[in-house]
Order: structure tokens, then sequence, then C-alpha cells
């Protein structure tokens, strides 16, 4: 045998062949089927070979791509355990009212999708009649993370459940007035109905695996039994292409998730036309996921498609059906049979033969409508293949047509997804397309009519058994939280001591404190900490041997430092969350956990840990996304600062994340100076979150790597550092008229200004009484609640300026953070206000040098200060000069 030309080498040519003859036997025998009956006929045979290979358990590589036809074949469907008549008359109604909805309020120019929920309806209709478990059942029920522009639909099943009110359709997209909808799925604007926040593309089905995960996760830690909770993520073949939509596909397949199934609707349209207009986005799709190990379930075709395939007997439809590209496929849904006979049939004389026993009827029923997500018995049969499934997650690609129902106008047209309404006509042809009993009186008005079959008419009735049967309404959110009891104050009293002569950093001092915190007998298990694989970093491998790191299979080798103290200990019970380099997957974690009261019905105690440069600046969009989910926990951005972290340089530099943070509302945003106030600000969070008055909020720390010793905490200051300012260390004056003024810092600056304090009062005769500003945003936050309350016709005076009232001299603020994070509270400081940051970029050098760069260190504050003075005419104008030159500025 002859190798042939141009072979590359592969792995094979390193294997040793025991019988090059028999080999060679095969290879003939491949090339006479290709000589003889052709290359498709060969390739058949292969792939044949390849599928008997895979059920006799030989051990193979899989094909990564199939055939463009249906995984399940009609001859081999589930019987459907349903009334099919009944099921159609409910989705009927559902798209009737979903477009109904969405039209009515193109009149206040709300907007709103219609084509998305068209193309979706029976893969949710599907699912709520036959699958998705409610939580009135047993265990939670499943997570649904329902597809953001199809909300119009599972409000209008709402609607026919008697779960809303035609007054609260008609208010789709109004919320002001108190009965509006939201535009998509939103737990905190509709906290009853909606779990998940998905229409952030991308984030839903990143959630939904680390969802499916800490399902897991929490069996494992034997928390809740979650076994019969199954995970559905609906998503657009769209919006696969968001890098997050496939960021933890291995993840999931690697922890064998079979509690996770996605439903790609694949209607081959994004937002502006064809998602791969030059390709086959199910064809891609299905070799992403199959290579990243998943189970694959293709719903691709309607039955009205059976007699071309058995017609087929060449093979040229297959091949037509894996060249032709979405963006014609598509075309040919808009074109008349003619069109589709020339252009898709005439592609080679096998398919023009094939096409003349074919009716014009057939032909358009194929192309028209004929879907596999248009069809219950398919959506059917490709859900139970999926929750039947074991070993691995699997995805759904099911094809529909984009608008499909809504007419010729709408139908696979690019522009359907920005289309917010259907004229009058249109509408009364729907009726007669879906049968619906609506009289043309109903339209009298100019406006479509909502249609309502009667709350005890036999679909109502069937709807709810179905739901019943299945444990109660879906989607649904329900909060049974319980309070959590606070923890021993020992763990806390060890952070108010101070540290003495001892130096340490306030990173190790949260690191120490939940140590301590979860050792609690009754609150220490609900710990969840998440770290994104620096957990060394932040002096957390002393929790490894004692926490463990979760993982489903436990520990299977032998650790490399098993020897040691601090071993890096997996284990199936494993309480820390250590998920490798992904920011992104950390926080999906966080989400899981801290809704966890919520979706489970069991309170955990997230912390995620991370450098304050990546988390909110890389994953800005899942910390809105946890707030819309009323999530709560700990954030905690470690390496903090401009200045403290400077031999990384510019990219590990944050100097911005506390700005960003301010503009959440749910977050609670601290910048501790010391570990004491670390410690009451914790405390004070678990109270809040997890007390009988829980509120829905988070919590952001950041804390510092820069160790320096740990002054006891003072008596009396409690209130103002959870308020977020109060006067650390008082000046002592001279002399009776020495001037004065205040110097405000946070964080690692605090340091600086104790310094500058000293070297004011020796050097120049200036006091100046230094506050540590432990949270910037909560003093915004307080302030900002006083000026609604003055809306009102109430007094309410902002806390940082009863804080500062009398306070001699002018403000001086600093950080290790730009001007404006002080800046958010000036308006409220009735003193002379001026700030010191770190705007800019960030470099690489010492930290001494870093902060002169910068403008931060004692000596520039030093100058600061008399500038200030000077401006007011308590110091001479000579003293800001003679100062710089002295500390060489």
């Amino acid at each position: 045998m002859t190798d042939p030309v141009g072979k590359l080498p592969s792995e094979l040519d390193q294997l040793p062949d025991r019988d090059p003859e028999e080999t060679a036997e095969w290879a003939a025998s491949l090339d006479a089927v290709t000589q003889a009956a052709g290359p498709h006929r060969a390739a058949y045979l292969m792939r044949r070979s390849l599928q008997h290979a895979e059920g006799a358990g030989l051990a193979l590589p899989k094909l990564l791509e199939t055939d463009y036809v249906n995984s399940i074949p009609t001859a081999a469907e589930p019987a459907f355990d349903g009334d099919l008549d009944m099921e159609s008359r409910i989705t009927a109604w559902n798209r009737w009212n979903a477009a109904a909805m969405v039209t009515r309020g193109a009149r206040y120019g709300v907007g709103g999708h219609i084509a998305t929920f068209a193309s979706a309806a029976w893969l949710y209709e599907t699912g709520f009649n036959h699958f998705f478990r409610g939580k009135e059942g047993d265990g939670s029920g499943d997570q649904l993370y329902i597809q953001g522009h199809a909300s119009p639909g599972i409000y209008a099943r709402a609607f026919l459940d008697g779960r809303l009110s035609e007054q609260q359709l008609d208010n789709f997209r109004q919320e002001a007035g108190g009965e509006g909808l939201p535009s998509y799925p939103h737990p905190r604007r509709l906290p009853w109905l909606w779990e998940f926040p998905t229409v952030s593309m991308g984030l839903g089905p990143l959630s939904a695996i680390y969802q499916a995960r800490f399902n897991r996760y929490l069996a494992n830690r034997n928390i809740k039994d979650t076994a019969n909770s199954h995970v559905w993520a609906f998503l657009g073949d769209g919006e696969m292409d968001e890098p997050e939509s496939t960021a933890a596909l291995a993840l999931a397949s690697r922890e064998q998730l079979d509690n996770l199934t996605f439903v790609i609707n694949c209607n081959l349209q994004r937002l502006d036309g064809p998602v791969r207009a030059n390709f086959r986005v199910v064809q891609e799709l299905e070799a992403q996921f199959r290579g990243a190990g998943w189970n694959v379930v293709k719903t691709l075709w309607g039955n009205a498609w059976d007699e071309l395939f058995q017609l087929d007997t060449t093979g040229a439809l297959l091949r037509r059906l894996r060249e032709v590209p979405d963006a014609q496929f598509q075309t040919y849904a808009t074109r008349d049979v003619a069109y589709i006979r020339e252009h898709f049939f005439g592609a080679e004389p096998a398919l023009a033969e094939l096409a003349k026993l074919l009716t014009d009827a057939k032909i358009g029923e194929c192309f028209y409508t004929s879907r596999g997500g248009h069809e219950a018995r398919k959506v059917y049969a490709a859900y139970k293949a999926a929750v039947e499934h074991k070993g691995a997650p699997t995805v759904i690609l099911a094809q529909t047509v984009k608008g499909y129902t809504l007419g010729k106008g709408f139908e696979s047209k690019n522009a359907n997804h920005q289309m917010k309404k259907l004229s009058i006509d249109e509408f009364k042809g729907m009726r007669e397309l879906l049968g619906l009993p609506i009289p043309d009186s109903a339209f009298e008005d100019g406006l479509v009519p909502y249609g309502h079959p009667g709350a005890d008419s036999p679909e109502v009735r069937y709807l709810q058994e179905r739901r019943a049967a299945l444990g109660g309404p879906a989607p649904a959110r329900q909060v049974h939280a319980v309070a959590l009891p606070q923890p021993e104050e020992r763990a806390f009293k060890a952070l108010y001591k101070g540290s003495g002569k001892q130096e340490m950093a306030t990173t190790m001092a949260f690191v120490r404190l939940v140590k301590d915190l979860m050792r609690d007998k009754e609150t220490g298990k609900r710990w969840v900490p998440i770290v994104p694989d620096e957990a060394r970093t932040f002096g957390m491998e002393s929790l490894f041997p004692s926490a463990g790191i979760y993982s489903p299979l436990g520990q299977t080798y032998d650790p490399v430092d098993r020897d040691q103290l601090m071993y890096y200990k997996e284990a199936k019970d494993g309480q820390i969350l250590n998920e490798g380099i992904t920011e992104a997957g950390a926080m999906a974690d966080f989400i899981a956990a801290s809704t966890s009261y919520a979706t489970h019905g069991e309170t955990m105690i997230p912390f995620y840990i991370f450098y304050s440069m990546f988390g909110w600046q890389r994953t800005g969009d899942q910390m809105w996304q946890l707030a819309d989910q009323l999530g709560k926990g700990f954030i905690v951005g470690a390496t903090a600062g401009r200045t403290t972290l400077t031999g990384e340089g510019l990219q590990h530099a944050d100097g911005h994340s506390h700005l960003i943070a301010a503009t959440n509302p749910a977050s609670l945003n601290y910048d501790p100076a010391f570990a004491y106030e670390v410690a009451v600000i914790v405390k004070d969070g678990l109270r809040r979150m997890y007390g009988p008055e829980a509120e829905n909020v988070f919590y952001y720390l950041t804390v510092y790597n820069e160790p320096k010793p740990q002054p006891a905490m003072p008596e009396g200051v409690e209130e103002g550092i959870v308020k977020g300012l109060y006067r650390f260390k008082e000046g002592t004056p001279a002399k009776a008229d020495a001037p004065r003024l205040q110097l405000l810092a946070s964080g690692t600056a605090i340091h600086w200004a104790l310094e500058a304090q000293e070297l004011l009062a020796a050097d120049w005769g200036v006091t100046a009484d230094v506050w540590s500003a432990t949270s910037w945003g909560e003093l915004r936050r307080d302030a900002l609640e006083a000026d609604e309350a003055l809306l009102r016709g109430e007094q309410q005076v902002p806390y940082v300026t009863q804080a500062l009232s009398g306070a001699p001299g002018p403000v001086l603020a600093v950080s290790d953070w730009m001007r404006q994070v002080p800046d958010q509270i000036s308006q409220w400081v009735e003193q002379d206000w001026s700030s010191l940051g770190t705007d800019g970029f960030g470099l690489s050098d010492t930290r001494a040098a870093a902060r002169r760069h910068f403008g931060v260190d004692a000596q520039s504050i030093v100058v600061a200060s008399l500038a200030q003075l000077a401006r007011r005419g308590e110091v001479p104008a000579s003293a800001v000069k003679e100062a710089r030159e002295r500390y060489g500025l």
C-alpha cells in the first residue's frame, strides 16, 4: 500500500502496526468502494462503522459533526404523554396574547419583541406541560433560564393560568405605576415570577452551567438533596457568539453535569440578520459542543421531511442540506416553490429527479413551516432524551422559523427582531391560522383584543392539572429564608484587639476572620469561599487541608505537597470553590451561591476574593446580574488600590473599582484601613444580609496586601465604621491659635495621613485631625437619602455633614483611588474641600516611589494641606514653596 501523495503525518504513524498486510486490505477495500460506488457511499460506510464501534464499546474518537438531520428518527420517537390537540390550543392562545401584548404596547412606544417567542413557543410549552418541575413538589424544582426576548410568551402563559391580569399585560414595559411588567426576566422587578435575569446575552448560559454545578455542590456537601433539580437554559443561536456562552462548556462535561440541558433555538437569525450567513450555525454548534464532551440532540426537521428523506436513495438530499448556507435557507422560507425547485433541487440531477416526485404543496410545507422546533412530538422526544441521558450535559439544537405563525410579513425577515406590532389584518390572518374563536367585533375599537378561553375552560384546567402534577407553577421564585444566627463574638474579638507590634495586611485579617467564622458550629458550613486560582496570593492556603477544595471526584491522585502542613487537598465535600483562571466563572459561582436562599431555600454565605483590578472592571456586567438576582454575600477586592501592588505594574493597579462599584445600587462598598474595621463591617454585613430583617444587598470590601501593625479598636467607633466615617486620631495643638485642618483617608492611605499629621505638627505648627473614611459610597448613599427626604418636606441632615459639623479648618481627602472616589461626598461637606488621589495609569516601582509619583505620600499631603491653609490666609504662601523644596517635591 502506498500512502497518498502529500499525506501529513499523524499520531497513528507513531504506533506499531502488528499486521501491515491486514491494514492494507482494509484501505484497499475502502478505495474499491470509493471507485465503485463513489466517495459519498464510502463516507457513509465509514460513519456507520464508527457508529457500530461506539455501540460495541470501542474507545474511538467521536465524529464532531453528523448529517444535517434529526438525531432521533421519527420511528424512534417515544409515545407523546399528553393531549396534543389540547396543547395546540393552549399554545395558540399564548402565541396570540404574546403578540397582542407587544402590539398594544406599541401605542406608547415602549417596544417589545414578538418574533422570538413565535419561533420558540413549542420549546417552552412542551417543557411546561411535561418536564419543568415546580417548587411545590419535592425538592427545589427545576431552574429555568428563559431567553429574555421570549418573555411576552411567558407572561401570556401566566395570564392564561390566572397568575397575571389583563391590566398587567397592558402595562408591559410600563412599570412606574406599580402594575406593570418588566420587559425581560428581572427578579428585582417581579420577584415572585422571575428567578434569573438573562437578557444580558451570554450570562444566562454561563450562569446555568455554574448553577447546575452548585446544585451538585450542595448535594455533595449534604446541605440539600438536589437530585430532582434540572437546569434548563433557553438560548438563541446568535447568543452563542458571546464568549461567555461557551466559556464553561468543558467544565460542564468534565464534571458530568447531566442535570443540565441547553435548548438552543436555531432560527438561523440574530438581531440584524442571519447568524451564519455563509455557513451553517447548527453544524458549527454541534461540533463545538461535541468537542467539549456534551451530548448533542439535533431536532431540525418536522414530519413533512420524512417523505423526502425516504425518497433520497442516493444521499443527494443530505449532501445538499450540508452545503446550503443559513442565509440561503432563510431565503427559501420567503420565496415561492418555483424558486426552491430551481435553486435547491436544481443543484444536481439526482435532486431534480427527486423533486419531480413532490407536489408544490409538499415542498412548501417542508421549506415554509416544517421544522423540528415547531412540532411538539419532536420537542418532547428531544427533552425526554436529554433528561434520561447520564454522564454528560445535553444540548438540544432545535431548528425553527423566526416569526413563525405571525404571517409572511414577519416570518424569516431580517428586520423581524425590530418589528414591534402586527396590523389588524395580520392579526385576523393569524387568528385563522391558529383557529382561535375571536370575532371581528372584538377589533372594533381599533385594538387587538386579548384572548382567553375562560378560567374554567378545558384548556385552563388541562394547563393547571399538568402544572400541579409537575409541582406547581413555573417559572416561580419563592423565598423561605430563615435568619442565620449571628456567629460567636470570639472570631471578631481577635481582630478588635489589634496585632500589637506584629505586622498584618488587611487581606490576611479578612482571611483569618473568615477562617474562624467557618469554624462556627451553627453557620460555619454555610460559608462558600470562592477564588479564581490565586488563593496563595491572598494567604488562603491554610484553608486547603481544613476546608478542602471542592471536586465531584474527590482526590484521585497523590498531591505533590502531601507531606506539607498546608497541602492541596481536594474532596467531594470540599468547601472551597477554586475555579482556575476565570473571574467570570468565579462570579457565576458567587451568583449561584448568593441566591441559594431563594433557589433552594438554603442560605449560603459566599465570599469571592480576587485581584481588585480584575473584579468590577472585568465582570461588571455580572455584578449587575448579581444585583438583579437579589444576591447576597461578600465580594473582596484584594491587593487593592493603585500603589500597593506596584511591582505588577499598570495592568494590576486598581484606582477605580470603587468608582464602578458606586454605580450599583445593591452594592455596599467599604475601604477599611484596619483589621478591626474589617471585623466590624463583616459582622454588620452578616446582620444586614442574613439577620431577621435581611436586605437584598451585597458587600464590596477592598483589602490591602501591605503589612502594617494593626491597632486595637478605639471605644465607640462601631457606628462610624458602619456609616463610613469616624475620627481616628485627633491632633494636639502646639498652641491655641495653631492653624488646623481635617484629613480624611481610606484604606492604606490612612498611614500616609498619620505620617503627614506628625510632619505638619513638627515642621509647620499645623494641627490635623485624622479621620478614617471606611466608605465614601455609604456616606454618599446616606446623603442622597437626606436629599430625597428634603424633597418630601422632611428635615434630614446627612451623616457626613453631622460628623464634620464644627470641625475647624478645611478638609483634605486622600485615598489610593482616583479623586472622584472621595469627591462623591464633597457637596455635603460644609468646610472647604480638596482631595488627592491616584488618577492616571499605574506603573512599576516601589510603593514609596509610586506614591510620590501620584502625589499622595505623606510629604505631598503636607504640601497640599499648607496650600489649602495658605489660600485661607492661615499660613504664609511662602510656606508652600518652602515645603516643596524641603521634601524634594
